[in-house]
């Protein structure tokens, strides 16, 4: 009897632990002016198109990265987003071609404006208003792509 409730006791404490350990995994990473951020990676039409809609916020040392099939001048609108964000277009050589700096959320049934790169992009890095202001992001600035985020070919 003992051995059954310790073994019951033991699968509990494991089907809690054993999840937790999983979704601790860690995201890529880009690196900019010398600081790191994790992102999750928009690679598709599905997934560049849904970004960072409905999120409440994004959380400190986080963005968002988008990658294009090709650089081509690009434009980004806050669509059901809630929070406001920087909004930065890299070229081919991962060199920082345009920014639109706190693009604030889009009010609810109105139109949306665009926020068009200002040279041809194909990274796009959302990240919360205010980084490219605190890093003193000047166009040129390189982007850092960590492990396994596919590059320009």
């Amino acid at each position: 009897m003992k051995a059954a409730l310790l073994s019951s006791l033991l699968l509990a404490l494991l089907s809690t632990v054993l999840p937790a350990c999983a979704s601790n995994t860690s995201l890529p990473w880009v690196e900019l002016a010398g600081q790191r951020y994790e992102v999750e990676l928009a690679t598709d039409d599905h997934s560049r198109a849904q970004g960072l809609m409905y999120r409440t916020q994004l959380p400190a040392g986080r963005g968002m990265l988008f990658i294009h099939e090709r650089q081509d001048w690009q434009a980004y609108w806050m669509k059901n987003t809630k929070i406001a964000l920087d909004i930065l277009y890299f070229d081919n050589d991962l060199r920082l071609v345009s920014q639109q700096r706190n693009v604030p959320p889009c009010p609810p049934a109105s139109q949306c404006p665009a926020y068009p790169s200002e040279g041809p992009a194909r990274y796009v890095l959302e990240l919360n208003a205010g980084h490219a202001q605190r890093l003193h992001l000047q166009n040129g600035s390189r982007l850092i792509l960590g492990p396994g985020i596919p590059t320009a070919d």
